[in-house]
């Protein structure tokens, strides 16, 4: 499958437009902004590329627990009547963890879904897979997330589309970027990937340090008895209900709608002071 060949360059230069499609991660989880709404790496890069443009639009219709068939079915169709200038995609991950999903099959389906978003003139970012490597219980996945990712990668470069590696991230090996659930980023993380993404976008929100660098310490180590006992607690927490859920055919997304449905301007109110962390500091 190869995209039109002047599909490059119909990238518009400037970016009037925005709509984000995918799982929880694009919805925001876990990262908590002032009125108590996620906000996560797609709000944030809207607010940066919105900052300068006046009338710049804004749509996330991304919601937790989705699937590759949700993502490029109906948030697809959606985001094509849309025709924004550009979309950020991050899915499979609700597939990829399912044992007996196909990955070849998953990444034909995303392939074809990045084709006719390229087809119609839309810049398109691809969000890879993370590394689970250094999560207890979720890093016998690790190879099946790097299999996809690796199929996003061939995806990326057939379309003409951006990747955002998020495997090849070293901060995001670090737990400081991620919430106390270990599968969703925290505010931190979701702001190392968004600065990611605009630099690829060539409309940097800093130093490169921002997102490749962005603690000057390494974290904390616990001692092994503590590590252990913080892993038991996380199993029975957070391990435990997503695999029931899973178990029961059910999904943290039933009966939820997108929390941005329309691409429509973004208003003063949307926009935040742009604090970095839960705490507003910056951590380096």
């Amino acid at each position: 499958m190869n995209p039109p060949e002047d599909a490059q360059a119909e990238s518009p230069a400037v970016i009037r437009s925005y709509v984000a499609i995918g799982d929880s991660l694009t919805e925001g989880l876990d990262d908590l902004g002032a009125a108590g709404k996620y906000r996560g790496f797609a709000d944030r890069l809207a607010e940066h590329l919105g900052a300068a443009k006046p009338g710049f639009r804004y749509a996330n219709l991304a919601v937790r627990g989705r699937r590759m068939r949700h993502i490029f079915g109906e948030q697809l169709e959606q985001t094509l009547a849309c025709a924004p200038d550009l979309v950020t995609v991050h899915a499979g991950g609700n597939d990829v963890l399912r044992p007996n999903a196909d990955l070849d099959a998953l990444a034909a389906e995303f392939e074809r879904g990045v084709f006719l978003l390229r087809e119609a003139g839309i810049r398109v970012v691809v969000l890879s897979g993370h590394d689970t490597g250094w999560i207890p219980v979720l890093r016998v996945y690790r190879g099946r997330v790097a299999v996809f990712s690796m199929h996003l990668r061939a995806v990326a470069e057939r379309t003409g589309s951006d990747i955002v590696d998020l495997w090849a991230m070293e901060a995001l090996n670090d737990p400081r970027a991620w919430s106390v659930d270990r599968l969703h980023f925290n505010a931190d993380g979701h702001h190392i990937v968004a600065a990611r993404i605009a630099e690829i976008l060539g409309h940097p929100m800093g130093p490169r340090e921002i997102w490749a660098r962005p603690w000057s310490t390494p974290p904390r180590q616990l001692p092994p008895i503590l590590r252990r006992r913080e892993n038991l607690r996380w199993v029975r927490q957070y391990l435990v209900p997503w695999i029931s859920r899973r178990a029961l055919g059910r999904s943290s997304g039933d009966g939820r709608l997108p929390k941005r449905p329309d691409l429509v301007e973004l208003s003063r109110e949307f926009r935040v002071d742009g604090h970095f962390g839960a705490n507003g500091q910056d951590p380096v």
